[in-house]
């Protein structure tokens, strides 16, 4: 293998296997993989915009019988500290949103061994009767997967309820790494790879946009990293034709902060500045069919995803004016409305605020950037 021949495969947008992944990880230089990398991304999106959303991330309920290794977030049922959000915080939570000028709730949670279908359908009817204009990002393959073994039901009746019900779109959550041999030690209670990715197939059907994730630097391997990727872009190409399948892929490193998966399997988040940029051009490099790639601010911070514009994303993700579960393992960066369009404008973008179908939204008001702007406190 050639370093210069691989990268000219990627910029013919052609397929690349997990081996070829490898060798141009391990081999190519950041230069030559951020050169490409942002090639494709004008390929994709050939403009100066990057797009950032208006986000809360809030969570059904904290209960959760999966035991991942690397989440600080979930209680045991019969915790003291257990809940399941009421309709009034909702209400609240959205009512909020709203004054900000947002307009999605991404609503997750646990595998919570007592909440049905049932539930979450008349949750989600619920929700949409209240605030017809929510768009609700929700649930997650695993939780999916959790909920059609509960119902002893397929992914695809469980999504086409959710649908019916009011779900908008659905995000890839709980991909963490697609190989069984990684999830058997950090989330052995989850679903596997190959059931994560059928639950996003059955989305795809339904003609639900779906988002794709990857959480690395742990325990797994550069080969499983790159099948990560081959395995999303198969997804990806069965899609049909006409429907969005994963607009968008956004990879995280591990944030390990009083983590099981830290003190008993000694995994430590050693990716460097460096290797980030890299994933992110790497996942533009082996993902040539999902347009969109996201830099993950909030676990790096703003001057490392401000070189990843140059390397490959096109989108800065959310101001999050509520997340919960990255932050409880350590994920401390904040932004403001105003800080996210700056830091984009000095990395020489223009800011341009979306919806999670990454159509264009008019900026809010400036009564409600006030608002935002005391959400959180700027990445330093």
């Amino acid at each position: 293998m050639k370093i210069d021949e691989l990268l000219h495969k990627a910029l013919q947008l052609e397929f690349l296997s997990a081996e070829e992944g490898v060798f141009l990880f391990e081999q190519a230089s950041t230069t030559e993989l951020m050169y490409v990398g942002n090639k494709m991304r004008q390929h994709h999106v050939p403009n100066k915009t990057v797009t950032w959303i208006i986000d809360r991330n809030s969570n059904t309920t904290n209960v959760c019988i999966a035991n991942c290794k690397f989440c600080n977030f979930y209680r045991r049922p019969g915790h003291e500290e257990s809940y399941i959000t009421t309709i009034e915080e909702y209400k609240q939570k959205i009512e909020e949103t709203f004054r900000l000028g947002g307009e999605q709730l991404l609503l997750q949670g646990g595998h919570h061994p007592d909440l049905s279908l049932d539930y979450y359908c008349k949750l989600f009817r619920e929700l949409k009767e209240l605030y017809p204009n929510l768009k609700l990002h929700a649930l997650g393959p695993p939780e999916i997967a959790h909920v059609a073994k509960l119902e002893k039901a397929s992914h695809y009746e469980v999504l086409k309820a959710l649908k019916e019900a009011g779900l908008d779109s659905l995000p890839g959550a709980g991909a963490e790494i697609l190989s069984d041999r990684v999830r058997r030690l950090i989330s052995k209670g989850k679903c596997g790879g190959k059931e994560w990715l059928d639950v996003m197939r059955a989305a795809h059907q339904l003609h639900l946009t779906t988002s794709a994730t990857m959480m690395f630097g742990h325990i797994e391997t550069n080969l499983e990293r790159m099948q990560h990727f081959v395995d999303l872009r198969q997804v990806q190409s069965e899609k049909p034709a006409d429907a969005n399948g994963f607009l968008a892929f956004i990879p995280w490193p591990f944030q390990d902060e009083d983590t099981i998966l830290k003190r008993i399997k000694r995994a430590r988040n050693n990716c460097s500045s460096d290797e980030y940029v890299r994933m992110i051009a790497m996942s533009r490099i082996m993902l040539p069919n999902i347009v969109n790639i996201q830099a993950s601010w909030l676990t790096v911070g703003k001057q490392v995803a401000q070189v990843c514009l140059h390397s490959g994303a096109n989108d800065f993700g959310s101001i999050m004016i509520e997340e919960n579960v990255v932050s409880a393992a350590g994920a401390n960066f904040r932004f403001t409305a105003d800080g996210i369009q700056q830091a984009i404008r000095d990395a020489g973008y223009v800011p341009q605020l979306r919806n999670q179908q990454y159509g264009y939204r008019e900026l809010p008001t400036h009564t409600e950037q006030q608002e935002l702007n005391e959400v959180g406190l700027v990445v330093d």
